[in-house]
């Protein structure tokens, strides 16, 4: 059977080290048999890889990639607290935020790129829950937000 671990490898990602919190908070944390993120930014070696809001200054495609880039941030967050990815056994709850023009409805599309990730790297184990919430501004004038609830092996 194949692996979290192997699936990303697949998939031609890695894990990458937990983001620095931007303020008073911890990555993850476990309570009552859950693990459970902060929001995780759209970061790549703690440098964003978009800012603005979706709908003024980044397309729905833009938005979609920064998703994926803040669930693998957030499920790096989880696989601290869990002992590794291989040590999650599903994804419960997924709530993406996503900084966006009053107009733009399209919220739920860019948290798919959050959502498609978790079912491409557990599979069944992946199909959770979600939220996927339009806000006026994120931390660092970020484009979307992801956090995690997890059920941890």
């Amino acid at each position: 059977m194949t692996t979290p671990s192997q699936r990303l490898a697949e998939l031609g990602l890695e894990l990458p080290p937990v983001a620095a919190p931007v303020a008073a908070y911890v990555p993850a944390t476990a309570s009552a048999g859950l693990v459970m993120t902060s929001g995780q930014l759209p970061t790549v070696a703690g440098t964003l890889v978009a800012t603005g809001k979706v709908g003024a200054d980044l397309t729905l495609e833009q938005a979609t990639d920064a998703a994926r880039t803040a669930a693998l941030n957030a499920l790096a967050a989880a696989a601290s607290v869990t002992g590794g990815l291989d040590s999650i056994a599903r994804i419960v709850k997924a709530t993406v935020f996503v900084a966006c023009t009053p107009d733009f409805t399209g919220q739920p599309q860019v948290a798919n790129g959050a959502s498609q990730l978790f079912v491409a790297v557990f599979g069944d184990a992946g199909q959770h829950v979600r939220s996927a919430v339009g806000v006026p501004v994120l931390p660092l004038d970020a484009p979307v937000e992801v956090e995690l609830t997890v059920e941890p092996a």
